[in-house]
Order: C-alpha cells, then sequence, then structure tokens
C-alpha cells in the first residue's frame, strides 16, 4: 500500500461490551491561594462535569467511531446509578444493561482539577466480587442479548471492579468461541490469566511485567500465550508505542511523539479501534498505526475523552504506509 490510511465503515458492526462502568466526576476550580488551616491549595469551585468512564467510556469510543454498542454491566441502587444512567441514555443513546445490584455502590471516581493540574482523586467503590447468584444474573442477561440480534464481536473491559470474575469470563469466552463471536480484553492484575482462548489480549507494559517477571516482549508473550492460548496479543507502551505478535512473529510499533494533557482513557481508545479494525480483517501492522494515533489523540485533552472519528481521519490522511 502506498498512500493515507483510510478507515472503512463501521456502522455494520454491533459490539458488546462487558465491564465496571463508573462516572468519572471532575470538580474544576481556580487556585489562588494556600490554606491557613494546612500547606494545600484553596479550590475557588468553578463547576462540575459527570462523564461516563470505565467500559462505558469504551462504549463511547465504539459509539464514536460509528458502531452500533451494546454495554452490559452493574451498578448500585443509589443516585449515582440514576446519574450514570441519565448521562448514558441522555448523551450517548447506548443499548444500556446496568444491572442494579443491592449493598453495592456505584462506582465514583471524583477528580479535583485547576485548569488543567489534577490535584487530587478521591474514589467512592466496592471492589469485592460478584456474588454466584449475580454472577448468573448477568451471564444470563449476556446470552439473551447475544440471541436477541446479531454481535459481531464482544469487547471485555476489566477494571477489578468485583464484576469479571474467573468464572463469568470463562463462560462469556466459551460461549462466544461457540459461536464464532471474537472477544477482545483489556485485562487488569487480578484474573489477569483467566482469559483463555480469547481473540486479542490488550494489556499494557507494566501489568504484563507484573504478571510475569519479565522484561523482554517477546519472552513475555511466550509466557502469556502458553497460559492463555490466545490469537493476538497487543501490549501497550506508552509514549514508546505497541507490541503485536501474531502467533507468529512480534514486532513494536513506536508512536509519534505528543503534547501530553492527560493519558487516562488512551487504552480504552486502542481496544476500540483495534477491536473494529480487525473484525475488518485489516492488517495487523495498519492497526498498531491507526491505535497508536487513536491513543495518541485522545492524550491531548484533559481527563478521558473518546476518540474524535473526524481528527483521527484528518491524521491518518496524512500518514503514508
Amino acid at each position: 500500500m502506498d498512500g493515507p490510511i483510510i478507515l472503512p465503515d463501521f456502522s455494520d458492526l454491533h459490539i458488546l461490551v462487558v465491564g465496571d462502568v463508573m462516572i468519572d466526576r471532575y470538580i474544576s476550580g481556580k487556585v489562588s491561594r494556600i490554606s491557613p488551616e494546612a500547606p494545600v491549595p484553596v479550590v475557588e469551585y468553578h463547576s462540575t462535569d459527570n462523564r461516563a468512564g470505565g467500559a462505558a467510556n469504551v462504549a463511547l469510543n465504539l459509539k464514536a467511531l460509528e458502531a452500533r454498542v451494546s454495554l452490559l454491566s452493574i451498578s448500585g441502587n443509589d443516585e449515582n446509578h440514576t446519574i450514570l444512567s441519565s448521562i448514558l441514555e441522555r448523551n450517548y443513546q447506548l443499548n444500556t444493561h446496568l444491572i442494579q445490584l443491592q449493598d453495592r455502590k456505584t462506582t465514583i471516581k471524583t477528580r479535583i482539577m485547576a485548569g488543567n493540574q489534577h490535584l487530587l482523586r478521591i474514589d467512592s467503590e466496592d471492589t469485592h466480587d460478584i456474588t454466584e447468584d449475580e454472577e448468573c444474573r448477568v451471564f444470563d442477561k449476556f446470552k439473551k442479548i447475544i440471541a436477541s440480534e446479531k454481535v459481531d464481536g464482544v469487547i471485555l473491559q476489566d477494571y477489578n471492579k468485583g464484576l469479571l470474575t474467573e468464572s463469568l469470563i470463562k463462560n462469556i469466552i466459551q460461549t462466544c468461541n461457540h459461536q464464532s463471536i471474537p472477544t477482545y480484553v483489556d485485562p487488569k492484575k487480578k484474573n489477569f490469566f483467566a482469559y483463555q482462548n480469547c481473540t486479542l489480549f490488550k494489556p499494557n507494559k507494566k501489568e504484563v511485567i507484573e504478571a510475569t517477571g519479565e522484561q523482554d516482549l517477546n519472552t513475555i508473550d511466550a509466557i502469556i500465550r502458553n497460559r492463555l492460548h490466545h490469537q493476538i496479543s497487543m501490549i501497550t507502551l506508552g509514549s514508546h508505542g505497541i507490541y503485536f505478535h501474531d502467533g507468529h512473529t512480534g514486532q513494536v510499533f513506536p508512536t509519534t511523539p505528543r503534547v501530553i494533557s492527560d493519558v487516562c482513557g488512551a487504552g480504552d481508545s486502542v481496544i476500540s479501534i483495534a477491536c473494529l479494525c480487525h473484525l475488518k480483517d485489516i492488517d495487523l501492522n495498519l492497526i498498531a498505526v491507526i491505535s497508536n494515533i487513536a491513543g495518541g489523540q485522545v492524550c491531548e485533552y484533559p481527563g478521558v475523552v473518546p476518540i474524535q472519528l473526524s481528527n483521527l481521519r484528518d491524521e491518518l490522511d496524512n500518514q503514508v504506509v
């Protein structure tokens, strides 16, 4: 290929995202003095912005790329469930399935901001595993979704907040493999090696080093592949790009330098675009280039934001491969 990269139309794809959702709350203000009570800044409050985060941000990235999206998750039986549901329904019109659980909080990550400077984060959450009965409710809903309409791919987005238990992961992937539905995984530390026989496994460098105790990427891939028997490894390397291994060879695809404002949410954008491109049979080398650009672009904005399709297309137009 000799020319710009042109993204295909993703609107005929339907992706089901299963994972931990949360509210990303930004409390913004101005700092002009230090408190006389303690050596801390005083934030003069300006505004509060509630955004859909976690697996919901993955769903928003897919939606921004014009795919059809269903979202399956859990939330608490509380006021914040109403806030999160309202954000998703009012702003994004996602096909959302939030199962409310008693005695559980809806996860909120509150960030105190002064301009673009991140001063403090406060987490309110429950991270214990869901019960066996709650797991059955989630899996039953999963089976109903994939039985009711065609699902082209499933993304498992794990933030270790208790939804994706080892047995639920196993049941979802086995069901998908039985029905020839590709599975795309963004794991976390807990249950890292539970995603056996998935299609694409996308941890970051810190996670794979902690999981394997190794530094060399090819060695890491061999260890993970021996445990998971998956098809494609995709390890994000931050400012150093992305490592891909297709089962035969591994390669690092460097990214281009950018002015970084906030790295939060970059992994959500990468798993989203990689999933859609893989389902469109795009070459893995091109997927790496596209994913690097998509992940880099969202880092140029403060806070967690989804991909802007027009910006992605504009930058891809200037890429010659």
